[in-house]
Protein backbone atom coordinates (compact mmCIF):
# COMPACT_ATOMS: atom_id res chain seq x y z
CA UNK A 1 0.00 0.00 0.00
CA UNK A 2 1.12 3.35 -0.85
CA UNK A 3 2.21 6.15 2.09
CA UNK A 4 -0.61 8.52 1.11
CA UNK A 5 -3.49 5.92 0.44
CA UNK A 6 -2.18 4.64 4.09
CA UNK A 7 -2.42 7.80 5.85
CA UNK A 8 -5.63 8.48 3.88
CA UNK A 9 -7.49 5.18 5.43
CA UNK A 10 -6.10 5.07 8.89
CA UNK A 11 -6.67 9.40 9.34
CA UNK A 12 -9.54 8.47 11.76
CA UNK A 13 -8.15 5.77 13.47
CA UNK A 14 -5.14 7.96 13.93
CA UNK A 15 -7.00 11.09 15.29
CA UNK A 16 -8.62 8.96 17.69
CA UNK A 17 -5.42 7.81 19.18
CA UNK A 18 -4.00 10.84 19.40
CA UNK A 19 -7.06 12.01 20.72
CA UNK A 20 -7.21 9.54 23.22
CA UNK A 21 -3.90 11.14 24.44
CA UNK A 22 -4.94 14.89 24.60
CA UNK A 23 -7.76 13.51 26.91
CA UNK A 24 -5.43 12.70 29.24
CA UNK A 25 -4.54 16.44 31.11
CA UNK A 26 -0.42 15.53 31.38
CA UNK A 27 -0.34 18.53 32.74
CA UNK A 28 3.18 18.21 34.94
CA UNK A 29 3.75 21.32 36.52
CA UNK A 30 0.21 21.33 38.70
CA UNK A 31 0.71 18.69 41.15
CA UNK A 32 -3.06 17.40 41.42
CA UNK A 33 -2.09 15.58 37.73
CA UNK A 34 0.38 13.42 38.81
CA UNK A 35 -2.39 10.57 37.82
CA UNK A 36 -2.62 11.49 34.99
CA UNK A 37 1.32 11.83 34.17
CA UNK A 38 1.22 7.92 34.77
CA UNK A 39 -1.63 7.35 32.80
CA UNK A 40 -0.18 9.19 29.57
CA UNK A 41 2.73 7.06 29.96
CA UNK A 42 0.93 3.95 30.11
CA UNK A 43 -0.91 4.94 26.76
CA UNK A 44 1.76 5.74 24.80
CA UNK A 45 3.40 2.65 25.78
CA UNK A 46 0.25 0.94 24.68
CA UNK A 47 0.55 2.82 21.29
CA UNK A 48 4.03 2.24 20.69
CA UNK A 49 3.65 -1.50 21.13
CA UNK A 50 0.64 -1.00 18.45
CA UNK A 51 2.77 0.71 16.15
CA UNK A 52 5.59 -2.56 16.06
CA UNK A 53 7.53 -1.59 18.27
CA UNK A 54 9.53 -4.82 20.19
CA UNK A 55 9.96 -3.70 23.69
CA UNK A 56 8.25 -0.81 25.37
CA UNK A 57 7.70 0.12 28.77
CA UNK A 58 7.12 2.85 31.71
CA UNK A 59 10.13 3.33 33.44
CA UNK A 60 10.77 5.17 36.56
CA UNK A 61 12.60 8.52 37.05
CA UNK A 62 13.42 11.20 39.64
CA UNK A 63 10.18 12.75 38.59
CA UNK A 64 7.21 11.76 36.14
CA UNK A 65 7.44 8.73 34.26
CA UNK A 66 9.21 7.68 31.30
CA UNK A 67 8.54 6.10 27.70
CA UNK A 68 10.83 3.94 26.51
CA UNK A 69 10.57 1.58 23.27
CA UNK A 70 12.78 -0.03 20.60
CA UNK A 71 12.93 -2.11 17.49
CA UNK A 72 16.57 -3.50 17.29
CA UNK A 73 16.82 -5.86 14.38
CA UNK A 74 20.59 -5.65 13.66
CA UNK A 75 22.87 -4.02 16.42
CA UNK A 76 25.37 -3.37 13.95
CA UNK A 77 23.02 -0.55 12.07
CA UNK A 78 22.71 2.88 12.66
CA UNK A 79 20.33 3.92 15.22
CA UNK A 80 18.39 6.80 15.62
CA UNK A 81 16.30 7.57 18.59
CA UNK A 82 13.40 9.52 18.97
CA UNK A 83 12.29 12.04 21.74
CA UNK A 84 9.40 13.55 22.46
CA UNK A 85 7.38 14.90 25.84
CA UNK A 86 3.86 14.12 26.83
CA UNK A 87 3.35 16.89 29.30
CA UNK A 88 1.42 19.40 28.18
CA UNK A 89 0.87 23.41 29.74
CA UNK A 90 -2.06 24.12 32.06
CA UNK A 91 -5.24 25.12 29.48
CA UNK A 92 -5.98 28.13 31.38
CA UNK A 93 -7.86 31.04 30.91
CA UNK A 94 -10.38 28.43 30.35
CA UNK A 95 -13.21 31.13 29.16
CA UNK A 96 -10.80 31.65 26.32
CA UNK A 97 -11.12 28.40 24.80
CA UNK A 98 -13.96 27.90 21.85
CA UNK A 99 -14.23 23.85 22.70
CA UNK A 100 -13.13 22.55 25.77
CA UNK A 101 -9.19 22.29 26.13
CA UNK A 102 -8.98 18.66 26.62
CA UNK A 103 -11.59 17.22 24.47
CA UNK A 104 -10.44 17.42 20.84
CA UNK A 105 -12.51 19.60 18.24
CA UNK A 106 -11.86 19.32 14.70
CA UNK A 107 -12.55 22.57 12.86
CA UNK A 108 -11.64 24.41 9.65
CA UNK A 109 -9.22 21.50 8.73
CA UNK A 110 -7.33 21.73 12.25
CA UNK A 111 -7.78 19.71 15.38
CA UNK A 112 -8.06 22.09 18.50
CA UNK A 113 -6.77 21.14 22.33
CA UNK A 114 -4.41 21.31 24.42
CA UNK A 115 -1.19 19.15 23.57
CA UNK A 116 -2.82 18.77 19.71
CA UNK A 117 0.54 20.29 18.73
CA UNK A 118 3.09 20.51 21.76
CA UNK A 119 3.63 17.61 21.76
CA UNK A 120 1.31 14.84 21.00
CA UNK A 121 0.53 15.76 17.23
CA UNK A 122 4.43 15.80 16.49
CA UNK A 123 4.98 13.05 18.84
CA UNK A 124 2.04 10.91 16.92
CA UNK A 125 3.73 12.03 13.41
CA UNK A 126 6.91 10.39 14.25
CA UNK A 127 5.08 7.09 15.44
CA UNK A 128 2.91 6.65 12.66
CA UNK A 129 5.78 7.03 10.20
CA UNK A 130 7.39 4.80 12.35
CA UNK A 131 4.51 2.28 11.63
CA UNK A 132 3.67 2.70 8.01
CA UNK A 133 7.21 1.75 7.22
CA UNK A 134 7.34 -1.53 9.62
CA UNK A 135 3.92 -2.81 9.07
CA UNK A 136 3.83 -1.50 5.04
CA UNK A 137 7.07 -1.29 3.55
CA UNK A 138 8.34 -4.91 2.97
CA UNK A 139 11.47 -3.18 2.09
CA UNK A 140 11.70 -0.49 4.56
CA UNK A 141 15.10 0.24 6.62
CA UNK A 142 13.54 -1.14 9.55
CA UNK A 143 12.58 -4.60 7.90
CA UNK A 144 15.99 -4.73 5.81
CA UNK A 145 17.72 -4.17 9.32
CA UNK A 146 19.76 -0.71 7.91
CA UNK A 147 17.79 1.40 10.93
CA UNK A 148 16.75 0.39 14.48
CA UNK A 149 15.03 2.82 16.68
CA UNK A 150 14.64 3.74 20.06
CA UNK A 151 11.94 6.33 21.54
CA UNK A 152 12.09 8.40 24.64
CA UNK A 153 9.10 10.31 25.79
CA UNK A 154 9.36 12.22 28.80
CA UNK A 155 6.98 13.61 31.26
CA UNK A 156 8.65 17.03 32.23
CA UNK A 157 9.38 19.46 29.25
CA UNK A 158 7.40 22.12 30.08
CA UNK A 159 9.09 22.58 33.51
CA UNK A 160 12.40 22.66 32.34
CA UNK A 161 13.25 18.44 31.79
CA UNK A 162 14.61 18.56 35.84
CA UNK A 163 14.72 14.24 35.49
CA UNK A 164 15.96 13.62 32.29
CA UNK A 165 19.81 14.45 32.48
CA UNK A 166 20.04 11.84 35.17
CA UNK A 167 18.09 9.40 34.09
CA UNK A 168 19.96 9.76 30.71
CA UNK A 169 22.80 9.14 32.54
CA UNK A 170 22.22 6.05 34.09
CA UNK A 171 20.75 4.60 30.79
CA UNK A 172 23.67 5.68 28.53
CA UNK A 173 24.18 2.38 27.47
CA UNK A 174 20.17 2.00 26.45
CA UNK A 175 19.82 5.62 24.84
CA UNK A 176 22.90 4.94 22.42
CA UNK A 177 22.34 5.84 19.03
CA UNK A 178 23.82 8.26 16.46
CA UNK A 179 21.98 10.69 16.03
CA UNK A 180 18.59 12.47 18.02
CA UNK A 181 15.14 12.73 16.02
CA UNK A 182 12.76 15.42 17.78
CA UNK A 183 9.99 16.86 16.32
CA UNK A 184 9.16 19.68 18.95
CA UNK A 185 9.87 22.81 16.61
CA UNK A 186 8.22 24.78 14.46
CA UNK A 187 8.21 25.45 10.45
CA UNK A 188 8.77 29.13 9.41
CA UNK A 189 4.86 28.30 7.45
CA UNK A 190 2.44 25.91 5.84
CA UNK A 191 4.59 26.38 2.48
CA UNK A 192 7.47 27.37 3.22
CA UNK A 193 8.83 24.61 5.08
CA UNK A 194 12.00 24.82 7.35
CA UNK A 195 14.46 23.03 9.74
CA UNK A 196 15.62 24.48 12.89
CA UNK A 197 19.66 24.94 12.87
CA UNK A 198 19.43 26.50 16.57
CA UNK A 199 17.66 27.10 19.74
CA UNK A 200 17.89 30.06 22.04
CA UNK A 201 18.79 28.39 25.74
CA UNK A 202 17.10 29.61 29.17
CA UNK A 203 17.58 31.13 32.29
CA UNK A 204 14.33 31.27 34.55
CA UNK A 205 13.93 33.11 37.94
CA UNK A 206 11.80 33.34 40.88
CA UNK A 207 11.77 36.73 42.56
CA UNK A 208 11.47 38.06 46.27
CA UNK A 209 11.04 41.61 47.46
CA UNK A 210 10.06 42.31 50.85
CA UNK A 211 9.61 45.04 52.80
CA UNK A 212 8.13 45.82 55.96
CA UNK A 213 6.96 42.99 58.04
CA UNK A 214 3.24 42.52 57.11
CA UNK A 215 0.97 44.18 55.02
CA UNK A 216 0.40 48.18 56.13
CA UNK A 217 -2.19 50.71 55.86
CA UNK A 218 -1.29 53.16 52.85
CA UNK A 219 -2.63 56.30 54.10
CA UNK A 220 -0.81 55.89 57.74
CA UNK A 221 2.80 54.35 56.28
CA UNK A 222 2.51 55.47 52.23
CA UNK A 223 5.69 57.84 51.43
CA UNK A 224 7.62 56.68 54.60
CA UNK A 225 7.91 52.86 54.21
CA UNK A 226 9.67 51.78 50.50
CA UNK A 227 6.63 49.30 49.05
CA UNK A 228 8.19 46.18 47.58
CA UNK A 229 5.69 46.01 44.44
CA UNK A 230 7.21 50.05 43.67
CA UNK A 231 10.76 48.78 44.41
CA UNK A 232 10.51 45.45 42.24
CA UNK A 233 9.01 47.11 39.30
CA UNK A 234 12.09 49.42 39.06
CA UNK A 235 14.92 47.07 39.65
CA UNK A 236 13.17 45.00 37.01
CA UNK A 237 12.61 47.91 34.76
CA UNK A 238 16.34 49.00 34.78
CA UNK A 239 17.73 45.24 33.30
CA UNK A 240 17.14 46.71 29.61
CA UNK A 241 17.92 50.02 28.51
CA UNK A 242 16.29 52.24 25.72
CA UNK A 243 18.37 50.71 23.15
CA UNK A 244 16.55 47.59 24.22
CA UNK A 245 19.92 45.73 25.08
CA UNK A 246 19.99 44.07 28.60
CA UNK A 247 22.30 45.45 31.47
CA UNK A 248 23.31 42.02 33.31
CA UNK A 249 26.91 43.47 33.96
CA UNK A 250 28.84 40.73 31.29
CA UNK A 251 26.35 39.54 29.90
CA UNK A 252 27.28 39.83 26.21
CA UNK A 253 30.83 38.98 26.82
CA UNK A 254 30.19 35.07 25.17
CA UNK A 255 27.55 36.37 22.60
CA UNK A 256 28.87 36.06 19.03
CA UNK A 257 27.91 38.37 16.11
CA UNK A 258 25.61 37.27 13.65
CA UNK A 259 27.80 35.84 10.53
CA UNK A 260 27.07 38.17 7.53
CA UNK A 261 25.95 34.87 5.39
CA UNK A 262 23.56 34.12 7.92
CA UNK A 263 22.11 37.48 8.20
CA UNK A 264 21.98 37.61 4.44
CA UNK A 265 19.48 34.13 5.06
CA UNK A 266 17.86 35.32 7.66
CA UNK A 267 16.93 38.55 5.22
CA UNK A 268 15.45 35.94 2.41
CA UNK A 269 12.69 34.18 4.52
CA UNK A 270 9.14 35.17 3.33
CA UNK A 271 8.30 37.43 6.52
CA UNK A 272 5.39 40.22 6.70
CA UNK A 273 6.33 42.59 9.28
CA UNK A 274 2.98 44.33 8.64
CA UNK A 275 1.25 40.78 9.08
CA UNK A 276 3.29 40.11 11.64
CA UNK A 277 1.74 43.21 13.96
CA UNK A 278 -1.69 42.44 12.74
CA UNK A 279 -1.74 38.23 13.94
CA UNK A 280 -1.10 39.28 17.00
CA UNK A 281 -2.51 43.09 17.61
CA UNK A 282 0.02 45.01 18.19
CA UNK A 283 1.25 48.66 16.54
CA UNK A 284 4.58 48.20 16.29
CA UNK A 285 7.47 45.28 17.41
CA UNK A 286 10.26 46.14 19.94
CA UNK A 287 13.71 44.85 20.39
CA UNK A 288 17.36 45.32 20.41
CA UNK A 289 18.19 48.19 18.23
CA UNK A 290 20.08 47.10 15.36
CA UNK A 291 18.43 43.68 14.77
CA UNK A 292 15.54 43.08 12.60
CA UNK A 293 12.40 41.07 14.42
CA UNK A 294 13.63 37.39 12.47
CA UNK A 295 16.89 38.46 14.01
CA UNK A 296 15.53 39.66 16.95
CA UNK A 297 13.66 36.47 18.21
CA UNK A 298 15.66 33.98 17.24
CA UNK A 299 20.02 34.38 17.09
CA UNK A 300 19.81 37.54 19.73
CA UNK A 301 19.05 37.40 23.72
CA UNK A 302 15.76 38.33 25.33
CA UNK A 303 15.13 39.45 28.40
CA UNK A 304 10.97 38.91 30.20
CA UNK A 305 9.16 39.35 32.87
CA UNK A 306 6.71 36.54 32.58
CA UNK A 307 4.50 37.54 36.26
CA UNK A 308 4.47 40.04 38.60
CA UNK A 309 2.16 39.98 41.70
CA UNK A 310 1.46 41.25 45.62
CA UNK A 311 -0.82 43.04 47.69
CA UNK A 312 -4.09 43.41 47.05
CA UNK A 313 -6.08 42.35 43.63
CA UNK A 314 -9.28 41.00 44.98
CA UNK A 315 -13.03 43.20 43.69
CA UNK A 316 -12.99 46.55 44.58
CA UNK A 317 -10.26 48.93 46.73
CA UNK A 318 -8.35 47.97 49.73
CA UNK A 319 -5.63 50.76 50.59
CA UNK A 320 -3.01 48.62 51.40
CA UNK A 321 0.84 48.75 51.22
CA UNK A 322 2.06 45.30 50.70
CA UNK A 323 4.42 43.67 52.90
CA UNK A 324 5.98 41.58 49.56
CA UNK A 325 6.13 41.23 45.98
CA UNK A 326 7.05 38.80 43.38
CA UNK A 327 7.80 38.59 39.81
CA UNK A 328 8.95 35.32 37.71
CA UNK A 329 11.37 36.21 34.70
CA UNK A 330 13.15 34.65 32.19
CA UNK A 331 15.96 35.42 29.75
CA UNK A 332 16.46 33.65 26.61
CA UNK A 333 20.26 33.03 25.86
CA UNK A 334 22.27 32.49 22.40
CA UNK A 335 25.10 30.17 21.91
CA UNK A 336 27.95 30.17 24.09
CA UNK A 337 26.34 31.93 26.67
CA UNK A 338 26.15 29.48 30.16
CA UNK A 339 23.01 29.89 31.35
CA UNK A 340 24.09 28.63 34.83
CA UNK A 341 26.85 31.44 34.69
CA UNK A 342 23.91 33.71 34.09
CA UNK A 343 21.75 32.92 36.27
CA UNK A 344 24.13 33.49 39.19
CA UNK A 345 25.35 37.13 37.65
CA UNK A 346 21.71 38.19 37.20
CA UNK A 347 21.16 37.20 41.12
CA UNK A 348 23.70 39.11 42.47
CA UNK A 349 22.75 42.03 39.79
CA UNK A 350 19.32 41.69 41.42
CA UNK A 351 20.88 42.69 44.75
CA UNK A 352 23.11 45.42 43.59
CA UNK A 353 19.67 47.04 42.04
CA UNK A 354 17.56 46.86 45.64
CA UNK A 355 17.90 49.66 47.99
CA UNK A 356 18.19 49.09 51.38
CA UNK A 357 14.62 49.65 52.18
CA UNK A 358 13.83 46.10 50.99
CA UNK A 359 15.26 42.71 51.25
CA UNK A 360 15.52 40.34 47.83
CA UNK A 361 15.41 36.71 47.48
CA UNK A 362 15.99 35.79 44.02
CA UNK A 363 15.64 31.95 43.34
CA UNK A 364 16.33 30.20 40.26
CA UNK A 365 14.13 27.92 38.48
CA UNK A 366 15.24 26.23 35.64
CA UNK A 367 17.57 26.87 32.79
CA UNK A 368 19.44 25.32 29.66
CA UNK A 369 21.78 25.89 27.05
CA UNK A 370 21.44 27.35 23.18
CA UNK A 371 22.01 24.47 20.60
CA UNK A 372 23.06 25.11 16.87
CA UNK A 373 22.96 22.03 15.01
CA UNK A 374 25.97 21.77 11.73
CA UNK A 375 23.64 21.60 8.37
CA UNK A 376 26.39 19.16 6.73
CA UNK A 377 25.47 16.08 8.75
CA UNK A 378 24.42 13.21 6.54
CA UNK A 379 20.84 12.84 9.16
CA UNK A 380 20.53 16.54 8.53
CA UNK A 381 20.32 15.73 4.85
CA UNK A 382 17.95 13.37 5.46
CA UNK A 383 15.79 15.28 6.95
CA UNK A 384 16.05 17.85 3.90
CA UNK A 385 15.29 15.42 1.31
CA UNK A 386 12.29 14.25 3.58
CA UNK A 387 10.92 17.55 3.83
CA UNK A 388 11.54 18.35 -0.06
CA UNK A 389 9.67 15.02 -0.46
CA UNK A 390 6.64 16.24 1.72
CA UNK A 391 6.07 19.53 0.77
CA UNK A 392 7.43 19.98 -2.65
CA UNK A 393 10.07 22.62 -2.16
CA UNK A 394 13.95 22.48 -0.56
CA UNK A 395 13.22 23.13 3.82
CA UNK A 396 15.29 26.49 4.78
CA UNK A 397 17.67 26.06 7.75
CA UNK A 398 16.49 28.45 10.28
CA UNK A 399 17.41 29.99 14.16
CA UNK A 400 14.22 29.45 16.26
CA UNK A 401 13.52 31.58 19.28
CA UNK A 402 12.65 28.44 21.69
CA UNK A 403 14.60 27.12 23.90
CA UNK A 404 14.31 22.44 24.59
CA UNK A 405 17.07 22.64 27.07
CA UNK A 406 17.13 18.66 26.99
CA UNK A 407 19.22 19.20 23.44
CA UNK A 408 22.35 20.40 24.76
CA UNK A 409 22.00 18.48 27.83
CA UNK A 410 21.92 15.16 25.19
CA UNK A 411 25.03 15.82 23.01
CA UNK A 412 26.84 16.46 26.38
CA UNK A 413 25.44 13.53 27.91
CA UNK A 414 25.18 11.07 25.52
CA UNK A 415 27.35 12.59 22.73
CA UNK A 416 24.78 12.44 20.00
CA UNK A 417 23.51 15.56 17.45
CA UNK A 418 20.14 16.12 17.20
CA UNK A 419 17.99 16.96 14.18
CA UNK A 420 15.10 19.06 14.71
CA UNK A 421 12.66 17.83 12.35
CA UNK A 422 9.52 20.35 13.74
CA UNK A 423 5.88 20.74 11.85
CA UNK A 424 4.70 23.34 14.19
CA UNK A 425 3.13 26.36 12.84
CA UNK A 426 2.88 30.09 14.73
CA UNK A 427 -0.76 29.51 14.08
CA UNK A 428 -0.65 26.82 16.07
CA UNK A 429 -1.03 28.85 19.22
CA UNK A 430 0.61 26.07 21.60
CA UNK A 431 0.62 27.16 25.07
CA UNK A 432 -2.41 29.56 24.33
CA UNK A 433 -5.55 28.94 24.04
CA UNK A 434 -7.02 27.27 21.37
CA UNK A 435 -3.67 25.47 20.57
CA UNK A 436 -4.37 23.59 16.97
CA UNK A 437 -2.57 21.39 14.51
CA UNK A 438 -2.99 21.17 10.85
CA UNK A 439 -4.32 18.20 9.70
CA UNK A 440 -2.60 18.47 6.02
CA UNK A 441 0.69 19.48 7.75
CA UNK A 442 0.68 16.32 9.63
CA UNK A 443 0.00 13.96 7.11
CA UNK A 444 2.72 15.71 4.97
CA UNK A 445 4.56 15.09 8.51
CA UNK A 446 4.40 11.53 8.25
CA UNK A 447 5.99 11.51 4.56
CA UNK A 448 8.63 13.80 5.91
CA UNK A 449 9.70 11.71 8.93
CA UNK A 450 9.12 8.13 6.32
CA UNK A 451 11.78 10.15 3.75
CA UNK A 452 14.04 11.37 6.65
CA UNK A 453 14.34 7.03 7.38
CA UNK A 454 14.39 5.82 3.76
CA UNK A 455 17.00 8.79 2.71
CA UNK A 456 18.99 8.10 5.79
CA UNK A 457 19.41 4.12 5.41
CA UNK A 458 20.73 5.36 2.01
CA UNK A 459 23.29 7.60 2.73
CA UNK A 460 26.91 5.90 3.28
CA UNK A 461 28.91 7.11 6.82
Amino acid sequence: MSLQTYIEDNMPRFIEEWSSLIRIPSISCQPEHKADMQACAERWKQLLLEAGADRAEVMSSQGNPMVYAELMRNPDAKTVLVYAHYDVMPAEPLELWLSAPFEPEIRNGRLYARGADDDKGQAMIQVKAFEYLLKQKADSPFAEGKINVKFLFEGEEEIGSPSLEAFCREHKDLLRSDIILVSDTSMIGKHTPSITTGLRGLAYWEIEVTGPNRDLHSGHFGGAVANPINVLCKMLAQVTDDKGRITIPHFYDKVLPIPEAERDMIARIPFELEQYKQAIDVQDVAGEEGYSTLERNSCRPSFDICGIWGGYIGEGSKTVLPSKAYAKVSCRLVANQDHEEVSETFAHYMQQLAPKSVRVKVTPMHGGQGYVCPIDLLAYKAAEAGFTEAFGIRPLAARRGGSIPIISTFEQVLGVKTILMGFGLESNAIHSPNESFDLEVFKKGIVAVVGFYEHYAGIEG
